[in-house]
């Protein structure tokens, strides 16, 4: 399976972005999708997730009431909405998939996605 990640840039604080991940390869609706973060010099963190029909959500705590993931199945991409974002939100953003079962707590690791897009680059100026 093949992710490409869009919708980066450069938004002031208390601004909005809305992150897309194109999907392709075996069938969409079979992954669970996620979306992870990472600063230089820091480690990929997890930010949100997404279960394969769209049934059930999962964010950080850092993102949580801000933050919105989404799916389409029919067009095989998933979206992370962002609002009211802060310098801290500052990364590159990274969407992934994973097939099986969801883990709640152990899916938070990087290591538990098998795929993952090549990254784009979000910026909040204070």
């Amino acid at each position: 399976v093949q992710l490409q990640a869009s919708g980066g840039g450069l938004v002031q604080a208390g601004g909005s972005l809305r992150l897309s991940c194109a999907v392709s390869g075996r069938a969409f609706s079979t992954y669970h999708m996620g979306w992870f973060r990472q600063d230089p010099g820091k480690e990929r963190e997890f930010v949100a997730a997404i279960t394969r029909n769209g049934d059930y959500t999962y964010y950080a705590d850092s993102v949580k009431g801000r933050f919105t993931i989404s799916r389409d199945n029919a067009k095989n991409t998933v979206y992370l909405q962002m609002n009211s974002l802060k310098p801290e939100d500052t990364a590159v953003y990274y969407c992934a998939a994973k097939s099986g079962l969801y883990y709640y707590t152990q899916d938070r690791q990087p290591r538990n996605w098998g795929s993952w897009g090549q990254g784009t680059q979000v910026t909040v100026s204070s």
